[in-house]
């Protein structure tokens, strides 16, 4: 598969030469030390450090690492099987967790997009066996045409037109949404997101399974403040041990 120049007056293929890759008009772009990609350009950003916080990608970490979300994590990577010969890109890949469960469950050619580099490198530190790059795939994800037996979205950002244009024929699209109770001991409230999703799809692909999965996790205070951290809510800082709901619904998609 092929990397493609992010400037939108080239998207000439990109080789790769030593500790580079080059387009054909020598647009240059360096790996960095720990081995990701940085394809993002300057106009593609708002901020300084866009995508999430340090202190919120590093909660996120924490709270996976810690085991909390692994039932979700199983069920997610197990809705999606796939070879050692498939391709997989995952959207909005954060720092990691998910893309290295579908690579050590099935061996797959790993490839993990994300604006934040502050999470791509926490990514490419951990797992080198996976390829990571920093792009804005809200507006351009840069692969070529029909890259991907299979491609995800994992409570992330959600680009239609281009998820179909880098899946191949009849390749399969993941996309995992919070639950309506997603949290709802801490939210308060229900929020179903489910339909909107469909909507947002239908006139791209072809809804072929749709499943919630739930789990309720006993957390610490130190838990709960992670959750909440990695979530941007309000109240951390008072945190105590409780039960929370954990719960996504995830939508299978064919092309």
């Amino acid at each position: 598969m092929r990397l493609i120049c992010p400037i939108p007056t080239c998207r000439q293929p990109l080789a790769k030469r030593e500790r580079t890759f080059v387009c054909a008009n020598n647009h240059t772009y360096d790996v960095a030390r720990s081995g990701y990609i940085n394809l993002l350009q300057p106009q593609d950003r708002r901020s300084k450090n866009p995508g999430d916080t340090r202190d919120a990608i590093a909660a996120r970490r924490r709270f996976l690492d810690a085991g909390h979300a692994e039932p979700l994590v199983r069920a997610i990577v197990e809705a999606l099987p796939l070879s050692s010969d498939d391709a997989l890109l995952d959207v909005g890949c954060g720092e990691g967790h998910h893309l290295a469960a579908f690579k050590r469950a099935y061996g797959v050619d790993a490839q993990g997009v994300d604006i934040s580099a502050i999470a791509i490198d926490l990514a490419a530190r951990r797992h080198r066996d996976c390829t990571w790059i920093v792009a804005n795939a809200d507006r351009f994800i840069p692969y070529e045409d029909h890259a991907f037996r299979a491609v995800t979205s994992i409570t992330a950002r959600l680009n239609p037109p281009e998820f179909r244009r880098v899946l191949a024929p009849g390749g399969t699209l993941l996309v995992a949404i919070a639950g309506a109770d997603d949290l709802v001991e801490l939210r308060g409230m229900e929020r179903d997101r489910v339909e909107r999703t469909i909507e947002m799809f239908a006139s791209h692909f072809e809804l072929v399974r749709h499943f919630n999965v739930r789990h309720v996790a006993h957390l610490d205070a130190d838990a709960v403040r992670d959750v909440m951290s990695s979530s941007y809510r309000r109240g951390h800082e008072n945190a105590e041990a409780m039960d929370v709901t954990l719960s996504r619904d995830v939508l299978l998609f064919r092309k």
